[in-house]
């Protein structure tokens, strides 16, 4: 075996899931986040077909993901007295298991650190230079190390790729939108109680609350912002603002807005590389295919995982036989992810005639069906490959098959 000591950047979904199948594999994994720690809460997500359900299997997880799951409730859609106009059922939003994104984070932390994996946490990645025999790499905070291999997997704002591929505004396309997440303190009405969300729209802006999807969900349509992801604070006045004038209960969200603990704002974006890896540094998930809310991200970041990590045991390590093999399976899979429509169009409609047409979606049974026939084949178009038995480093044994 060579190359046997690999750095990981991004402790989200994708960056554990690698870390665990590297390590069971025998692989040496330092994984290093930006943030203080595991990220909780967040948004519901969720694996759709047979394919990705067989990672999580054959991981040992997926026990414990359904008995985490959601239920993928439905959304109540309304109007500004808050009068039901449709329903967005359960069906559609949650695959065949939906899971809050920070759950699933703490199962694949807590897994991926019992096989031996080593965390860095409140680091981050500052240059990347290759050798003939690894990459040099230095951080913010720590001393510099070298890597045989590094991979990103830090998202769609990935660091290791504006470092090893180029800036940013070569491969990420904004798509005109922004959508943020937040935990809101009590004081209000959310949901109908019964775990149904309730959502508004006006051209150009959509508000939901309740239901297992996020505390408070946001999408509206923007120019570019400039912000700093990090400062919680220039995030709220940006919702804040953005939702101004606002019907229906819009109002007494955004004072909610103000006082909430943690909100989270970013791009509805679209990521096209071309590429998977350069020399010894490969990516990984929404950092080389990522479709912001386009429903393919964690369960694409989840089955690369596998793919990478076993092409890599399978090659003994030779990385230029393994990302050459990682890209050629997951490239047509990930199709669907990179090029798939875009969400905020979707869920805040740019007038009140687009919002009436996707609504008439949720009241026609046969479109819906239509739709997530469509979602659950693109969600299926792998011919997973078997790779060599993982040694046994985990303490969960893979669930059978």
């Amino acid at each position: 075996m060579e190359n046997t000591n690999i750095l990981i950047s991004g402790a989200g979904i994708g960056g554990p899931a690698l870390a665990w199948w590297l390590r069971r594999y025998g692989f040496g994994v330092t994984v290093v986040e930006k943030a203080p720690g595991p990220r909780p809460g967040g948004q519901a997500i969720d694996f759709k077909g047979e394919d990705q359900l067989s990672v999580l299997r054959r991981m040992g997880i997926l026990a414990e993901v359904r008995r985490r799951q959601t239920g993928g409730a439905d959304v109540r859609i309304v109007d500004a007295d808050g009068r039901s106009i449709a329903v967005m059922p359960g069906e559609f939003t949650g695959g065949d298991v939906e899971i809050r994104r920070g759950d699933l984070s703490e199962i694949l932390y807590d897994e991926s650190v019992a096989a031996g994996c080593a965390y860095v946490f409140g680091d981050s990645i500052t240059s990347l230079t290759e050798a003939a025999d690894g990459v040099y790499v230095t951080f913010e905070r720590g001393a510099p190390r070298t890597f045989d291999l590094v991979v990103g997997a830090d998202g769609i704002h990935s660091n290791v790729r504006r470092l090893v591929f180029g800036p940013e505004r070569d491969f990420v396309r904004f798509l005109g939108y922004y959508y943020a997440l937040a935990e809101l303190p009590p004081g209000g009405s959310d949901g109908d109680g019964d775990g149904t969300g309730v959502m508004y729209n006006e051209p150009g802006r959509m508000v939901s609350v309740g239901g297992p999807k996020a505390p408070a969900f946001f999408v509206f349509a923007s120019q570019e912002l400039a912000y700093d992801r990090y400062d919680t604070e220039e995030m709220k006045r940006l919702v804040i603002d953005a939702y101004a004038g606002m019907g229906w209960r819009t109002p007494e969200i955004m004072e909610r807005v103000r006082s909430a603990k943690d909100l989270h704002l970013d791009t509805i974006s679209r990521v096209r590389t071309g590429r998977y890896a350069r020399g010894r540094v490969a990516l990984l998930g929404d950092a080389v295919s990522g479709n912001t809310l386009g429903g393919f991200g964690t369960g694409v970041a989840v089955v690369g995982a596998y793919v990478l990590a076993g092409e890599l045991a399978l090659a003994g390590g030779d990385h230029h036989a393994a990302f050459r093999r990682y890209e050629e399976v997951m490239s047509p899979y990930a199709k669907v992810a990179r090029s798939g429509g875009n969400a905020g169009g979707f869920l805040a409609p740019a007038s009140r005639a687009g919002i009436w047409m996707r609504d008439q979606v949720f009241r026609r049974s046969l479109l819906l069906k239509m739709m997530i026939k469509v979602t659950d084949m693109f969600a299926t178009n792998i011919s997973l490959p078997d790779y060599p038995a993982p040694v046994d480093r985990g303490r969960r044994a893979a669930e059978p098959r």
